[in-house]
């Protein structure tokens, strides 16, 4: 027993000392102007996360021990509306006590539009106590990066209560962020079944399915999540791309604009996509700021050593 007790010990200090090792950083933001009473959450984008507080009255929070890459900042103001932006979190947007800074601008037609989608469903009201604690400690494990014990939350929740949109919807982002696209579609098509007029459920099947390289199917759905939300950055990145994947360059180039300009550093990368279409058509000067434009906003991101040798090779001053 001694000698088992040892053995395990060993993995678990060395688990314990690369955690260590890994940079962690703190974000914080402030909401302007300020909304009263926020809720406030960050998701990760490449990897299950989410953790969410409450913004004090002058519209600050922040958020500890973060680790480097994108995420999603998410602001809900009942009553009021929402917001959204994407914030690159890593050692080139970090001061010297690794502290990101953001400012959510929370004054714009569209916030004050959303408050009135915000209505409780006959089959939101319909969900049973217990799956909506499964829910909510479901979010706790993503926010503890317990993301199997999170899983297997949420299917507890929907075994409780089939009829739990949001909790589809939650299993379908994970399989998402972990790659496992097939899942993902199944989770996405539910939620979309129980809900055909909600924006998540259309807006995420149309990106998975791109993934799964049918932007013809894809196209639908994607169509109707921007007649939905018109000026959300994440269906006018997708319905750009979506143009790309089926060769129509110059009807793509609208739509990533404009997700750009909503969410300058959104996690689809707008300007990627911009630069591969201004590429095929010659526009090399239009590909080259595109690229400058993305390695100023994701300077830390997997693709910056690609893009800086690719802008290189271009000629790019």
């Amino acid at each position: 027993m001694k000698g088992w007790k040892a053995a395990l010990l060993v993995p678990v200090l060395a688990a314990q000392l690369n955690a260590a090792k890994v940079p962690l950083y703190e974000l914080r933001g402030k909401v302007e102007p300020a909304p009263g009473r926020a809720v406030v959450a960050v998701y990760g984008v490449n990897s299950p996360f989410n953790v969410r507080t409450i913004a004090n009255p002058e519209g600050e929070f922040r958020f500890k021990r973060l680790e480097a890459g994108p995420y999603k900042v998410y602001v809900f103001a009942p009553g009021v509306g929402e917001a959204e932006q994407t914030v690159a979190v890593g050692p080139s947007t970090a001061d010297k006590k690794r502290r990101v800074r953001v400012t959510i601008p929370f004054d714009s037609p569209e916030i004050s539009a959303l408050k009135e989608a915000h209505t409780t469903s006959v089959r939101e009201l319909s969900i049973p106590a217990p799956a909506k604690l499964d829910f909510v400690e479901a979010r706790r494990l993503l926010g503890r990066k317990d993301v199997e014990g999170a899983i297997r939350s949420l299917q507890r929740a929907i075994e409780r209560a089939p009829q739990f949109v949001a909790a589809w919807n939650e299993l379908g982002t994970i399989a998402y962020q972990t790659k496992r696209y097939q899942d993902a579609e199944r989770y996405f098509r539910k939620a979309f079944e129980l809900d055909p007029q909600g924006f998540a459920p259309a807006v995420n099947l149309g990106g998975v399915l791109l993934n799964l390289s049918r932007p013809t199917e894809a196209l639908k759905y994607n169509t109707y999540a921007l007649g939905l939300r018109p000026t959300d950055p994440l269906a006018n990145a997708q319905m750009g791309i979506n143009y790309f994947l089926l060769g129509e360059l110059d009807r793509a180039i609208p739509f990533l604009k404009e997700a750009k300009r909503r969410d300058p550093a959104h996690f689809s990368y707008p300007q990627l996509t911009l630069a591969d279409i201004y590429l095929r058509k010659g526009e090399i000067q239009a590909a080259i700021a595109e690229l400058q434009d993305f390695l100023a906003r994701h300077p830390d991101s997997e693709q910056a050593v690609k893009i800086r040798e690719q802008l290189r090779s271009l000629g790019a001053k």
